[in-house]
């Protein structure tokens, strides 16, 4: 499968979930989300990763991702993000937040992939 022009993929998966804010759970968690970005780069999209906007939002704030104003931050990020997205790549595991990113994703009636090969490549060009 093909598409003419590049995408803004949101990347959407566990970060939080099932880590009970062990901050080394978190960042094993953010390097699965990463792992996605070079295949949907490669097809000639663009890859965003809600937390890559709002961890260094929450920084700016003195806060992190275990704070209460986190909740403040992480998924309106998202939902932010997704007013600008082509599509979400939703990956395995337990997590409201991305099962939230995807329910946002349909009703705007984005594309929404479940695995990495369903991503469509881009048209060659043509001189």
């Amino acid at each position: 499968m093909t598409t003419p022009k590049p995408m803004l993929i949101l990347i959407a998966g566990p970060y939080r979930s099932g880590t009970d804010g062990d901050p080394a759970a978190m960042a094993a968690n953010l390097e699965r989300l990463e792992a996605a970005a070079w295949p949907i780069f490669a097809a000639g999209h663009i890859p965003m990763i809600g937390e890559w906007v709002a961890l260094p939002v929450l920084s700016s704030a003195g806060a992190g991702p275990t704070d209460p104003l986190a909740e403040e931050v992480l998924y309106p990020t998202a939902e932010r993000l997704l007013q600008r997205c082509d599509a979400v790549l939703r990956l395995p595991g337990e997590s409201a937040g991305a099962d939230q990113d995807v329910a946002i994703a349909e009703r705007r009636g984005l594309p929404v992939y479940y695995d990495i090969a369903e991503v469509p490549t881009i048209e060659a060009q043509r001189a």
